[in-house]
């Protein structure tokens, strides 16, 4: 019997491009004779389309856009609406385990995965705690602060706050941080609305531009360091890849470096030390417990000349694009592709099966 896999992609998001992409890689990974594969794309305005059963891998992103050929579905009735009477084939009709793939706000934040624990549905990735925390990176900091975890200085204001008084946000940035510093919409990934402050004019429109993102930003002190990334795949016994070393042409690992234009030199495994090895491997356990992560999670670390290991960031639905470190940092340490796919999965409903253990009467 096949295992029907529900694949959520795109979303009501600004990563909702590199969600297309992240869904066509990861549909020409899996094996169609093991899994029965069911699109179910979510449009930029939140409605959500499902998609025939899948009978080959597409080779045109856009085909994923399912609004002319796809069928409107309730989230709140996936597996009624995805497999309605007299459509199933096999089974019970109903999904064993969907894989959410997506990036930023409105599905890689908690509340896709908040959707899926009502519906005792399995799903792949983090719960809905981590994922909160760590789409929004002052909550995320906040933890890690309290688990002293070491990381760069940092300050954040809210959009109402900046627009009362934007000269006192900038001195307290000043003040505390100095230049360089990079601002960012705090809940964002895939560098999208992050910029680099030289100087109180770049600050001033680095401010601006992460507002049009979130009504929250951060604001954090540059390092100087390599930025380098691991990635951790399990449940309560995580694991780690080797690390890669992200070494970008122009200021920063922007959108453009990512994505567009392949202009990032990427060095996978990184030339460190055992001891810088282990250090990092030990912190990104330590960050992964920290928010009760599952699954997977890409951490991104700062290595700085005198050997301090800070943590940045870490990411719960990392891209899964050609160029996306996490499959090639777990491709360098002996799994490839497919099988990193398979292990997801399998996480996922592993995950599942214990939390049917908890009792829900008294």
């Amino acid at each position: 019997m096949k295992t029907k896999l529900g694949l959520l992609y795109g979303g009501k998001s600004a990563e909702h491009q590199v969600s297309l992409q992240t869904a066509k890689a990861v549909i020409k990974a899996l094996d169609l004779s093991k899994y029965e594969v069911h699109p179910i794309y979510i449009t930029e305005e939140g409605e959500w389309v499902r998609g025939e059963e899948l009978q080959a891998p597409v080779e045109d992103v856009q085909k994923l856009r399912l609004k002319e050929n796809g069928t409107a579905v309730s989230p709140t009735a996936l597996n009624s609406e995805i497999f309605p009477a007299g459509e199933n084939q096999s089974g019970s009709g109903k999904f064993d385990v969907v894989f959410p793939l997506l990036h930023g706000p409105n599905g890689e934040d908690g509340t896709v995965q908040g959707l899926l624990e009502l519906l005792n549905i399995p799903y792949v990735g983090n719960g809905v705690l981590a994922s909160a925390a760590g789409m929004d990176k002052v909550m995320m900091k906040n933890i890690y602060e309290q688990a002293g975890i070491s990381q760069p200085e940092y300050v954040w204001y809210l959009r109402r706050d900046w627009e009362r008084d934007a000269e006192t946000a900038y001195k307290n940035v000043e003040e505390k941080l100095g230049y360089p510093c990079f601002v960012k919409p705090a809940n964002l990934g895939s560098s999208v609305g992050i910029s680099k402050a030289e100087d109180r004019t770049e600050l001033a429109e680095a401010f601006r531009i992460a507002f049009e993102y979130d009504r929250k930003v951060i604001i954090e002190e540059g390092i100087d360091g390599r930025e380098v990334e691991i990635a951790v795949l399990g449940n309560d016994e995580p694991k780690c890849s080797v690390v890669g070393e992200i070494v970008p042409e122009t200021g920063f690992y922007d959108y453009k470096a990512k994505y567009e234009d392949g202009s990032t030199g990427l060095i996978i495994p990184a030339d460190i030390t055992e001891d810088e090895y282990s250090r990092i491997q030990q912190v990104a356990v330590e960050s992964f417990k920290a928010i009760d992560c599952t699954g997977l999670v890409r951490a991104d670390f700062f290595l700085t000349k005198d050997g301090k290991v800070l943590m940045n960031e870490i990411n719960t639905m990392p891209g899964f694009t050609p160029v996306s470190m996490f499959p090639m940092l777990w491709q360098k340490a002996g799994l490839e592709y497919p099988e990193l796919i398979e292990k997801l999965v399998q996480l996922g409903m592993e995950r599942f099966e214990e939390k049917q253990k908890i009792k829900h009467t008294f």
